[in-house]
């Protein structure tokens, strides 16, 4: 039987709770069980035209449980790869920790160092996140102006930086 919008909506009614009982109980969440319920009638409604079915409620237990049986295993797959991930990162972690305190300190002190126009353009542009026609308007400077002044605090920052750089990016 092919599936029109109505038999879908009646086929949804029917067996949602059905399928959605049986995948919370496998995977133990609740929200990871409404997806996989939703994924599987989002399958069935794209294929829908193509789909030959005898029996609808075991096409979708069938495909519910195929669809949680795939969440565990990615499920289990994420888990290990963060515990290789951390086991790999651990020892690094308080060299590289240090390292970018200490280039961010680095950088704050260059920005601060900047004449005050360029450092509070470059600072409103970065850290605060404001276009450069935003900057323009509130500092009542042209875009041009504003573009000029991130060149500069930009070149300023890379030239007394570019050793602090270097030396993390060799560690």
């Amino acid at each position: 039987m092919q599936i029109d919008k109505k038999q879908f909506e009646v086929l949804f009614q029917l067996y949602w709770k059905r399928m959605f009982s049986f995948a919370a109980k496998t995977v133990l969440e609740e929200e990871d069980a409404k997806e996989i319920v939703q994924d599987v009638f989002k399958s069935l409604w794209e294929r829908r035209r193509d789909l030959e079915l005898q029996d609808a409620e075991r096409y979708l237990l069938r495909s519910v449980k195929l669809k949680t049986l795939e969440f565990l295993r990615n499920k289990g797959n994420r888990r290990r790869h963060h515990q290789v991930i951390l086991q790999n990162k651990t020892p690094y972690y308080e060299e590289d920790n240090f390292h970018y305190k200490e280039l961010y300190n680095q950088l704050n002190t260059v920005v601060e160092s900047l004449p005050n126009q360029c450092k509070n353009v470059f600072k409103m542009s970065r850290e605060e996140g404001l276009t450069n026609k935003e900057i323009a308007n509130n500092l009542l400077i042209t875009e041009r102006a504003v573009e000029y002044h991130i060149s500069k605090a930009l070149a300023v920052i890379k030239l007394k930086l570019s050793k602090s750089l270097n030396m993390v990016k060799t560690n």
